[in-house]
């Protein structure tokens, strides 16, 4: 009989508090070690200061903050290709906030001039774009470490629900601290549909909210009320909504009664109850959450025929 080797899956040791790297005292470098004099004299070739190098808290390396002329600073030839929206938001935020807070990590370039930055491309654009003269950056004396970005980008895109979490949660925080109007905030809360997605997510974790989303974002709109007041508004809106999905998962049980097996039921049901057809620009939302609310109630699970959700095709809700 042939033997199939099952892989174990290895335990990691418990790791103990404060057990590794760098005391504070030994990260701090009272000067620039002699294996950095090198990198420093680029740095000053290309117009360039060392503000401080330091080591790294957690392997011990010797690395550099420095102020570079954008000019001196090129991003990798394996970057992404720019994303003009991406620019356009990084050039607004970084623009009103008036502060760059988030340094590029630099690498010496290839040759004995200059420098380049694996992760920065699109900051880099932004920082040209409001016509600023220098840019402060992290840099790493080892080149090779141009190539080990994307091991190094451990964290997970945020999703839907994570994004309207931390929306609500912002927005909660700023009417404690200023009562301004909703709108006021756009820029930071990207979608208004986060807003009301939020309260969902609290009350139920497994809220279908990537179903809805598309529709919510045809009837949403940012409130020019007080923060205060909107999130009163929010908090209907996503009892509302909760309304509407426990109507709608009704719906889907009546078609498992009958014999429908797929993924894509709530999708469909959804998408059947949904009175915006029309690819118009804007919708009202009570109006529209009436309408579904009502058609959702009224699902009549037996005059669906299984070509019909077949045909639906669409993904399955991915939270």
């Amino acid at each position: 009989m042939e033997r199939y080797h099952v892989p174990v899956a290895v335990r990691r040791k418990k790791v103990e508090p404060a057990s590794r790297g760098l005391s504070p005292e030994e990260v701090q470098g009272a000067a620039v070690p002699s294996e950095l004099g090198p990198l420093e004299r680029r740095v000053v070739d290309a117009g360039g200061r060392l503000i401080g190098c330091f080591r790294d808290p957690l392997g011990g390396r010797w690395q550099c903050i420095a102020s570079l002329p954008l000019d001196a600073i090129t991003p990798t030839s394996f970057q992404r290709d720019l994303s003009k929206a991406h620019v356009d938001k990084l050039t607004r935020s970084i623009g009103d906030l008036g502060r760059f807070l988030d340094p590029l990590i630099c690498v010496p370039a290839a040759g004995e001039a200059g420098f380049e930055t694996p992760n920065g491309h699109h900051r880099l654009a932004a920082m040209r774009a409001l016509g600023a003269r220098a840019v402060v950056v992290l840099l790493v004396p080892e080149r090779d470490v141009a190539y080990r970005i994307l091991a190094l980008n451990t964290e997970k895109a945020h999703n839907l629900k994570e994004k309207s979490l931390e929306v609500i949660r912002m927005a909660r925080d700023l009417a404690a601290l200023s009562d301004a109007p909703e709108s006021d905030y756009a820029e930071l809360f990207e979608e208004p549909s986060f807003v009301t997605l939020g309260p969902c997510y609290e009350a139920n974790g497994r809220f279908a909210g990537s179903t809805y989303h598309p529709l919510l974002k045809r009837i949403e709109a940012f409130r020019d009320e007080p923060m205060s007041a909107a999130l009163v508004v929010r908090a209907s809106r996503a009892e509302r909504l909760l309304e509407l999905d426990q109507a709608v998962a009704d719906a889907v049980a009546a078609l498992k009664d009958r014999g429908f097996d797929s993924p894509y039921l709530k999708a469909f049901v959804v998408a059947r109850v949904n009175p915006l057809r029309a690819k118009k620009a804007r919708a009202d939302w009570d109006e529209t959450l009436d309408r579904m609310l009502s058609a959702a109630r009224a699902f009549d699970a037996g005059k669906v025929k299984q070509d019909q959700i077949s045909r639906s095709g669409g993904s399955a809700a991915d939270d």
